[in-house]
C-alpha cells in the first residue's frame, strides 16, 4: 500500500437528480525496479475504469445516446437525463468504442454504395438480407474491395445488388459460386427512363390530347372589353440562357462523337459528368432535352382549379371570396388576392376566350405507361387509349411495359429472353438500349425476376446513412460514421 485518495465519478441519475460518487481508493506501490510504473490506482470492478470520470453504467448510457443521436442532439438529451455532457464528449465516447468484430459472410448479402462526398467519394455498405442488419462498411466503391471482402468470408450464396458494373465484377471474382440478383426496382427505373425518352421522341402526339369538352367562350355579366390574349403556342422553341447552353452542349457532344471520341473522353474535355454526356448523346436533337428544362412559364397554383371556377362562373357565382373558400376546401393554398386577379378579366369582358387546357407533359404520359392500369382514372385511361391509337410505336411500348410488369410482379424470369426478342423486333431504339443493358447482365436480371430477394433492405440502410450524415453535419468522417452504422441498436 502506497497511499489513498478521494476520487469522484459521475453515475446515472437517481430520481431525476445528478449523482456523483465519492470513492476512497488505494494507490499501490510496485517494488520491482524494472517495472515502468511505480504506483497503481485501485479500480472498482463494474464501476470505474482507468482515467474515467463516468461510471461504467453511465458511460454505456452516454455511448448509446451518442450512437443513436450523435453529438448535438445527444448533448441536448443528456441535460434532461441529469447527466449533462457536451457534444465533443459524446463523440469521443463513440470513438473510444472498439471496432466491430468481423462477421462471417451471410447466405444472402446485399451490396450498395453510399456517398461520403456526393459526386466525388463513395463507400460500400454490406447488409445481411435475412436479418436486415448491416455487416460492414467499405471506404471505397470498387470491385477489388468487394472481391477482397468476399474472399475473406466464404459462404455467401446470394448477392443482391444494383446494376453497377464494379459490383458485378467484384461479386464474380470474390464469390463465383454465389447467385447474383439484380434489383427489380432498378430495372423498372431503367425501363421507365427508356419509356420517357420514347415518349419525348413522339411528344407531338401529346398536343392532340387537349380536352374539347369545355366551350370555347363563357358569357359574362359585364358589357365591354377585349378578349383575353390567346395562349402561347407550346411548340415554339425554348428560349433563355439554359436553353442556349443546352443547344451548345448538344452540338459540342455530337461533334466530338462524329470525330470518334468515346463518352469518357468527351466528359473530360467538356468538364461534364459522363451520365450527362450520355444523355446528350442519346438525344437526336436538343429539343428533346428542353421538354422539362424549366425555361417554360411556371403555371399558377390557381390554374389547377380552373375547371371548377369555370363551372361555378357559368352557374352565376361571381363572388371571388365565395369561390376562394370553395377551392380552398379543395386544397388550394394560395391567397384570395390571386383568385381575384384570376377572375378580373372575366368581369371586364362580355365574352372570355377560354384558354385550352395544356397538353399533358412527358412525365405525366410516362406515368400512364408505368402505373397499374387499374389505378388510372377515366381521363387518364382515355388519354392513353387515344395516344396509343395515334402512335403505333407508343402502342408497342405500352404492350412491352405491361409484359415486363407481369414478369416482375409474378416472378416469371423465364420469359425474359422471349420478351427481349420481341422488343428487338420493333423499331424502338430507346428500348433497344435498355435490352442491351439487360443482355450484359442477363443472369443477374433473370435471377432478379425469378427469386424473391431484392435490395429494398439495402436501400433502407442507405437512407439511414444519409440521415446520420445530415445529423452529424461535417463530422461524419468514415471511422465515426462506420461505428454509428454498425454499433447502433
Amino acid at each position: 500500500m502506497h497511499s489513498s485518495y478521494e476520487r469522484r465519478v459521475g453515475d446515472t441519475a437517481v430520481s431525476g437528480q445528478e449523482t456523483v460518487l465519492h470513492l476512497r481508493v488505494s494507490r499501490f506501490w510496485c517494488g520491482n525496479d524494472e517495472c515502468g510504473k511505480k504506483t497503481f490506482a485501485e479500480q472498482v470492478p463494474g464501476l470505474t475504469i482507468r482515467y474515467g470520470r463516468y461510471s461504467a453504467p453511465l458511460r454505456t448510457l452516454l455511448q448509446t445516446i451518442g450512437l443513436a443521436l450523435g453529438g448535438r442532439a445527444g448533448a441536448r438529451l443528456t441535460h434532461h437525463l441529469a447527466a449533462a455532457v457536451n457534444r465533443m464528449t459524446l463523440i469521443r465516447l463513440i470513438r473510444s468504442l472498439p471496432d466491430p468484430q468481423p462477421r462471417p459472410g451471410p447466405e444472402v448479402l446485399g451490396v450498395d454504395d453510399f456517398a461520403l462526398r456526393r459526386g466525388h467519394t463513395y463507400g460500400t455498405v454490406l447488409i445481411d438480407i435475412t436479418t436486415s442488419q448491416p455487416i460492414d462498411m467499405l471506404p471505397e466503391r470498387s470491385s477489388d474491395a468487394l472481391a477482397a471482402w468476399l474472399n475473406a468470408r466464404p459462404g455467401v450464396q446470394v448477392i443482391c445488388r444494383d446494376r453497377a458494373g464494379c459490383y458485378a465484377d467484384g461479386a464474380t471474382r470474390g464469390a463465383p459460386q454465389a447467385i447474383q440478383v439484380a434489383d427489380r426496382w432498378h430495372m423498372w427505373r431503367n425501363l421507365g427512363d427508356a419509356v420517357e425518352r420514347t415518349i419525348t421522341k413522339h411528344r407531338a402526339h401529346l398536343r392532340d390530347l387537349t380536352s374539347t369538352r369545355r366551350p370555347a367562350d363563357i358569357p359574362l355579366p359585364a358589357s365591354a372589353g377585349e378578349p383575353l390574349p390567346a395562349t402561347a403556342d407550346r411548340t415554339e422553341p425554348r428560349v433563355g440562357r439554359l436553353a442556349e447552353r443546352t443547344r451548345h452542349r448538344h452540338a459540342s457532344v455530337h461533334e466530338l462523337i462524329d470525330q470518334g471520341h468515346d463518352l469518357r473522353t468527351i466528359a473530360r474535355r467538356l468538364a461534364l459528368a459522363r451520365n450527362t454526356v450520355r444523355r446528350f448523346a442519346r438525344a437526336s436533337s436538343p429539343e428533346e432535352l428542353l421538354v422539362n428544362d424549366g425555361t417554360g412559364k411556371r403555371p399558377r397554383a390557381v390554374e389547377k382549379f380552373a375547371d371548377h371556377l369555370r363551372d361555378r362562373w357559368e352557374q352565376g357565382c361571381t363572388n371571388a371570396e365565395q369561390l376562394y373558400q370553395e377551392i380552398k376546401a379543395m386544397g388550394y393554398r394560395g391567397r384570395p388576392t390571386t383568385v381575384r386577379r384570376y377572375l378580373r378579366p372575366w368581369r371586364a369582358q362580355t365574352t372570355v376566350s377560354l384558354r385550352p387546357p395544356p397538353p399533358p407533359t412527358v412525365r405525366q404520359a410516362t406515368g400512364w405507361f408505368l402505373r397499374n392500369p387499374d389505378d388510372l382514372d377515366t381521363d387518364e385511361q382515355q388519354h392513353l387509349r387515344a395516344l396509343t391509337a395515334a402512335c403505333p410505336a407508343l402502342a408497342a411500348v405500352r404492350d412491352h411495359v405491361r409484359a415486363f410488369a407481369d414478369m416482375m410482379m409474378n416472378l416469371r424470369g423465364g420469359h425474359l429472353e422471349r420478351w427481349m426478342n420481341r422488343v428487338q423486333a420493333d423499331d424502338l431504339p430507346e428500348l433497344h438500349s435498355f435490352v442491351t443493358g439487360l443482355r450484359r447482365d442477363f443472369d443477374a436480371a433473370k435471377a432478379g425476376l425469378t427469386l424473391p430477394h431484392s435490395s429494398g433492405k439495402v436501400e433502407g440502410h442507405v437512407n439511414r446513412i444519409k440521415m446520420l450524415k445530415r445529423q452529424m453535419y461535417g463530422r461524419a468522417n468514415p471511422d465515426l460514421l462506420r461505428k454509428r452504422v454498425l454499433l447502433a441498436d
